[in-house]
């Protein structure tokens, strides 16, 4: 009686990466849909369309302009003639020396006077200057 060999396997030597490959491709999937729904709308103010975090995430100073001409440093109204005075104490103010200068204007002011405004900031000694806005959201 002859015997029957049965055919050897190979023992495995490499590491299969198909499943490990195929883990990763699905959680970059769930990461590229879930990333546009964790940004949120949180300015309450009717700010020109667009959007930095930068700002918000620091000490600054605030330069507010109402659509009526009315102008706040931080939460205190000023004169729109003392304004550059005000500034320039605010940022004489120990650790204020390199602080972001925020330029919030109401989107019906008229750009002449938010450019007025850098301008002033700027002369006042601002050495970083921006310019706030709200988040642009999708209507469907």
């Amino acid at each position: 009686m002859r015997r029957r060999h049965a055919p050897r396997q190979e023992p495995i030597t490499r590491i299969n990466v198909t499943p490990i490959i195929d883990v990763a491709l699905v959680l970059v999937i769930i990461l590229l849909v879930t990333a546009p729904m964790l940004s949120v709308a949180d300015l309450p103010v009717d700010l020109p369309a667009a959007h930095t975090r930068e700002a918000e995430s620091q000490r600054n100073v605030s330069i507010t302009l109402s659509s009526g001409g009315h102008v706040a440093v931080d939460e205190e109204v000023v004169e729109r003639a003392s304004l550059r005075a005000e500034l320039a104490e605010r940022l004489r103010k120990p650790g204020n020396e390199n602080v972001l200068v925020v330029v919030r204007a109401d989107a019906g002011a008229p750009y002449g006077a938010v450019r007025e405004l850098l301008a002033d900031a700027r002369a006042a000694g601002a050495k970083r200057l921006a310019i706030a806005t709200r988040q642009k959201t999708e209507t469907r």
